[in-house]
């Protein structure tokens, strides 16, 4: 893949770059947004095309691809924002466009990349650590439809959205692969409890408890029993996006640190002049150049054909991703002393996203287990 950005690629990144500085300003990153704000974020990332980045243009999106989806997510995280992105367009969108029949895309992706409607995918239980094969969700079939029991947990965005695509087993045992069935709900469908709850990057995730809850044969996406390779395309999606969000993120981190350096005064001169600090903020700065080379190898990921080639190269970058942002998020913190550790202090926040980052959807330790899971050649350079 070209990495190479040209004149339309640039004009995207700064298009979100202005609309992100509009939007958060430095005082108010990280911090959750009022209803009223979410809406006109989401609103904004809509008239930018984003919630329908991965749509095609016969239904409303752009018909874009993971250089644009990679550029997107690296401004947003320089600026702490998402507004649906990750879980409505990355996810969601993406993977109804892929697997929705035409009855199905005509009906929902419109008023997803409008931003009308919030999407978000629940693949995750309680209990099951990262492992998308485990599913205890049942789905019992009814004479017109499915009955489904089960909960589901940390769906990223699920408080809020209208839609929800939900994971549950018709057939099989916990772990199999096989069996797994994927459901568009809407979030008032009786019987279903949305438990909502804030995340420790800022970001808001929910559990949901379905008893009893009733979906049509009109709400099953993709074939009966094959939802697996679906939601794990979807999941390697949105691992690639924090890979490049995360590069944003300790960019912008990097810069409020060396300025802090550079203005705080400790014996009478600034914290820059010492070289112990001045080694601290080298290692960040050489961090996010390769945040930003883990975010292309993400992207260059997403388009190989073998489906264990492709997790390997995206557990690589991720691996690599959660360890830099963690190490630098704590020298971050310590760098600004006492108040680091406060909410008042926007570095805390950015710490707390990258710390957020390294564990969503698999820390260090799962993706270097897997990709020893996927041979031990080495890892291409993007």
């Amino acid at each position: 893949m070209d990495f190479s950005l040209d004149d339309d690629h640039l004009a995207l990144r700064d298009a979100v770059q202005r609309w992100g500085e509009a939007e958060h300003p430095a005082h108010a990153r990280g911090a959750a947004p009022d209803a009223e704000t979410a809406a006109r974020r989401r609103a904004g990332l809509a008239g930018l095309g984003l919630l329908g980045l991965h749509v095609d243009p016969e239904h409303g999106g752009l018909g874009l691809g993971p250089v644009e989806a990679l550029l997107a997510a690296q401004e947003l995280g320089r600026v702490l924002g998402d507004a649906g992105f990750l879980p409505t367009a990355v996810m969601s969108a993406a993977l109804l466009a892929e697997a929705g029949s035409p009855a199905q895309r005509a009906r929902w992706l419109p008023a997803l990349a409008e931003g009308r409607l919030g999407a978000a995918l629940a693949c995750q239980e309680p209990g099951a650590r990262w492992a998308l094969e485990q599913v205890r969700c049942s789905a019992c079939p009814l004479h017109e439809g499915w009955r489904l029991d089960g909960r589901k947990a940390l769906v990223l965005g699920g408080d809020t959205a209208d839609l929800l695509l939900v994971v549950a087993r018709p057939a099989g045992d916990v772990a199999d692969a096989e069996g797994l069935t994927l459901f568009a709900l809407d979030a008032a469908t009786p019987g279903l409890q949305r438990l909502g709850h804030d995340t420790v990057d800022g970001r808001r995730a929910a559990t949901l408890v379905l008893d009893g809850v009733e979906a049509g044969a009109d709400r099953v996406i993709g074939p009966p029993g094959g939802a697996l390779p679906l939601v794990q395309r979807a999941v390697d999606r949105a691992e690639a996006a924090l890979c490049a969000e995360a590069a944003g993120a300790l960019d912008a981190l990097l810069q409020l640190t060396s300025e802090h350096l550079r203005t705080r005064r400790q014996f009478g001169v600034p914290l820059a002049k010492f070289q112990a600090l001045q080694h601290r903020v080298a290692d960040m700065a050489m961090a996010v150049e390769q945040l930003k080379s883990m975010a292309c190898a993400g992207a260059l990921a997403l388009q190989a054909d073998d489906a264990t080639e492709r997790r390997r190269l995206l557990s690589g970058a991720k691996a690599l991703t959660a360890r830099l942002a963690r190490r630098c998020a704590l020298d971050a913190i310590q760098l600004h002393g006492a108040m680091g550790m406060t909410d008042e202090c926007v570095a805390s926040r950015y710490a707390r996203r990258l710390l957020g980052i390294g564990a969503w959807f698999g820390d260090a330790a799962h993706h270097l287990e897997r990709v020893a899971q996927c041979g031990d050649a080495p890892l291409p350079t993007p």
